[in-house]
């Protein structure tokens, strides 16, 4: 998922991002762009160990792919 880009629906499917955070995540960026991964621990709800989480499911650059929240499948249209 690319946090600069995702909607705010795209950034909820994310394993521990919630309505509010997904909109913390959207103001941040309205500011100043993600320049790595790690930058999203600026997000008020996200520190180290939600990091850890969410690490491996997002991406600064890209296209955005969703995945299904329970079990992590692509849920892109792609075939």
């Amino acid at each position: 998922m690319n946090i600069n880009t995702a909607s705010k629906e795209e950034l909820m499917s994310i394993k521990g991002v919630g309505e509010k955070t997904a909109e913390y995540i959207i103001d941040y960026r309205k500011d100043k762009k993600f320049e790595k991964i790690e930058d999203i621990k600026n997000i008020k709800g996200i520190g180290d160990k939600k990091f850890e989480v969410i690490k491996d499911d997002i991406t600064i650059s890209g296209k955005t792919i969703t995945k299904n929240k329970d079990n992590n499948k692509d849920s892109s249209n792609k075939r």
